[in-house]
């Protein structure tokens, strides 16, 4: 599979560079100024199913949400605010949860409140319908899509793959260099890459990332013997201490006493070895402070699949002749 050769920041992608029909809350990059600044403009936008996006503003005591929309307010009530599997019913938790966030949604009619206000009628629940129906359901193993981070536990992270639709990443699924929380590699509210693993019509969505952090050999073309690098203590055992040089790319150094994971490193390169994946350290200095700075970086596919969604068949992250090959197969 042709990637690409250098490797991207999120920030470095435009959203014209990428722009599926759904994209995670707060995300979209469009302007709901056409669409809101007018009763007809919101009229339009309920005839041609638009989804729009808006930050909600209150949660009331019948667990409706309120939103500022510009040209008037909008209303969504407690069934309105996320699609459930049928026979469930919207969690008070799902409701006052969205109070100060953005969330997507369509206008589904107009209503006047007892004070004779005239409100627009929101669904978050249909926005999500169209996401599904129309963008996720489709996808495939290996399709490439856009996601943002909603919550961070022990075991992976929670992400937005489209209109709040969310889909849990497993700690093992992050990157190769093991971790101990996924806020040792994420944030909340950061916007990342993932690739599919699996769809089941609305149902679970799973999927994976590490697989878009480059392999052994394009994370080792950066260093070579002879160097001496920063890098973070991972992983202390009895033969010897992982250092993280990068996300996808770990070395071994010696033993040595007082440390502790998530330490700082300066570390020596001692030598690589492709065909056995090591990269042997010395410990030049260790020290407290932050982990490596900076966004991910990102080697995405330059492949795309029949959706124009760009795609992976299979990932190698092991170079060729090595002694053991890791991958994985999506196709």
């Amino acid at each position: 599979m042709e990637r690409s050769i250098e490797p991207m920041m999120i920030s470095d992608i435009k959203e014209t560079e990428y722009a599926p029909p759904f994209l995670p809350e707060g995300m979209s990059g469009s302007e709901n100024g056409e669409w809101t600044r007018s009763r007809g403009g919101l009229e339009r936008a309920m005839q041609t199913r638009t989804i729009l996006e808006s930050t909600v503003l209150l949660c009331d005591n019948q667990c409706t949400l309120w939103m500022d929309l510009g040209c008037m307010r909008g209303m969504m009530t407690r069934d309105e605010v996320q699609l459930c599997p049928d026979g469930e019913a919207v969690r008070d938790i799902a409701v006052i949860t969205r109070v100060g966030k953005c969330i997507s949604f369509v206008v589904i009619g107009f209503a006047y409140t007892e004070d004779g206000e005239e409100v627009a009628v929101l669904s978050r629940r249909e926005a999500q319908r169209r996401c599904r129906t129309e963008f996720l359901d489709r996808l495939r193993a290996g399709d490439v899509i856009r996601a943002k981070v909603t919550h961070l536990e022990p075991f992976g992270a929670f992400v937005d793959v489209g209109c709040g639709i969310v889909s849990m990443l497993s700690i093992d699924s992050i990157s190769v260099s093991r971790i101990s929380h996924p806020n040792e590699r994420f944030s909340t509210g950061m916007p990342i890459w993932v690739v599919i693993r699996s769809v089941v019509p609305f149902g679970r969505i799973c999927v994976t990332h590490k697989e878009l952090l480059g392999t052994w050999e394009e994370n080792a073309a950066a260093f070579c013997p002879g160097q001496t690098v920063t890098g973070i203590v991972r992983s202390i055992e009895s033969y010897g201490v992982f250092v993280e040089l990068t996300p996808n790319l770990a070395g071994l150094a010696e033993y040595k006493e007082h440390l502790c994971v998530g330490q700082r490193a300066a570390v020596y390169i001692k030598s690589m070895i492709p065909f056995r994946m090591k990269v042997k350290l010395v410990f030049i200095d260790t020290y407290r402070g932050e982990g490596i700075s900076g966004g991910l970086h990102y080697y995405l596919p330059k492949t795309c699949g029949a959706s124009g969604i760009m795609h992976l068949d299979r990932w190698q992250y092991s170079p060729p002749g090595a002694e053991k090959c890791v991958e994985t197969v999506f196709d």
